[in-house]
């Protein structure tokens, strides 16, 4: 990416005044502070951090739809992921943000087979989620966008498969397809998710794609086309640019894929309040799964070691368990056993070590 110069973003689709998602197809030549770049990709990553979260503790799609937003240049409300990280001081600069960040996070994700398949399957999702959520204008903008060779069916073609799409619509609850739905003849291949899940009439090896269902064709293109450009981006980082850029740009970028952008726990909180009958509850629905491990070991054998207990002490304290609950919670669950005093032969048994006190002081001071 050159960092030096800001020139008008162009687009056919936007100079019509259809709104549309950036399909990040060449670099852009803008003017980026340094600061900048790495706080933008900070940004986006949390987005796809948080998508990455939500698949794997499988949210179903429409849960999914509302973490992310359709991002609409026409700035409509926005949904909890893209709001809390993607806004920008200036509308203006959204979108600008929002391709710098593609690209920051395209060269740090570039660098392994590993890093491209996460930021890979990531970035689709997003883009499928925001293309799901665009107009129907604004999605045939897109689809012409990638230049596709699909047309849409004849109103004849239609006319005679239209009891058969019925069926269709009807198996997968859609629905039914009216006069003036628009349907595009794709190769089955190229559809891969909706003929595995049925959701697509097929005829002499081509399916009939309702225009609800063309995120899973512009998502395959996508996805594609994302691959072969991280491809070529790892082969320019590891002939050019790693060395060109090893005093300034090398180190945020090796830095940025093992990033921390979760929540701060080590930060308290100014509001907000866990209250000692509520715990068990919060604990299976809301902690961290390293919390979450603790606190059931904890209730499961009544005893934690020494950084088991500052771990999973100064969580709960950070979360908002008030001091006289956190008191009256370790010593209900330390008190569960009965110790009884160590014999003597107990205290002979033991072996003390370098600074320890303990043991029998016939046996072992010495």
């Amino acid at each position: 990416m050159e960092i030096v110069r800001r020139p008008q973003l162009k687009s056919t689709a936007i100079d019509r005044g259809v709104p549309t998602l950036p399909l990040y197809r060449t670099t852009p030549s803008l003017e980026v502070r340094l600061d900048d770049f790495e706080l933008y990709a900070i940004d986006r990553l949390r987005v796809l951090t948080g998508i990455s979260d939500g698949l794997s503790r499988g949210k179903r799609s429409e849960e999914m739809e509302k973490l992310v937003t359709a991002m609409a240049w026409i700035f409509r409300p926005v949904a909890e992921l893209w709001k809390a990280n993607m806004r920008h001081p200036q509308a203006s600069e959204l979108m600008s943000k929002d391709i710098i960040s593609h690209f920051v996070l395209r060269l740090v994700y570039c660098r392994t087979e590993d890093l491209r398949k996460w930021f890979l399957s990531m970035e689709t999702a997003l883009f499928r989620y925001r293309f799901r959520l665009q107009s129907a204008e604004a999605q045939r903008a897109a689809l012409a966008e990638f230049q596709l060779p699909y047309k849409a069916v004849t109103a004849a073609e239609f006319e005679a498969i239209k009891d058969k799409l019925t069926l269709v619509a009807r198996s997968i609850n859609q629905t039914l397809p009216a006069a003036d739905s628009i349907f595009y003849k794709v190769p089955f291949q190229e559809v891969p998710e909706l003929v595995a899940g049925r959701r697509v009439f097929l005829s002499d090896g081509y399916a009939y794609v309702a225009m609800i269902q063309v995120v899973s064709l512009v998502a395959t293109q996508f996805r594609s086309l994302l691959s072969k450009a991280l491809t070529l981006t790892n082969r320019k980082w590891m002939s050019t640019i790693r060395e060109q850029e090893k005093d300034r740009l090398t180190p945020i970028v090796e830095a940025l894929s093992t990033s921390y952008v979760g929540p701060d726990y080590s930060v308290g909180r100014e509001f907000g309040e866990v209250s000692l009958k509520d715990i068990d509850n919060v604990a299976k629905n809301s902690f961290p799964l390293c919390m979450r491990h603790l606190f059931d070991k904890l209730r499961e054998d009544h005893h934690l070691k020494h950084w088991g207990r500052m771990q999973l002490g100064l969580f709960l304290k950070g979360v908002g368990l008030k001091l006289d609950d956190a008191v009256a919670f370790w010593k209900a669950e330390f008190s569960q056993k009965d110790y009884t005093p160590y014999s003597c032969q107990k205290i002979i048994s033991l072996t003390p070590s370098v600074g320890d006190h303990h043991g029998c002081p016939y046996r072992h001071f010495r």
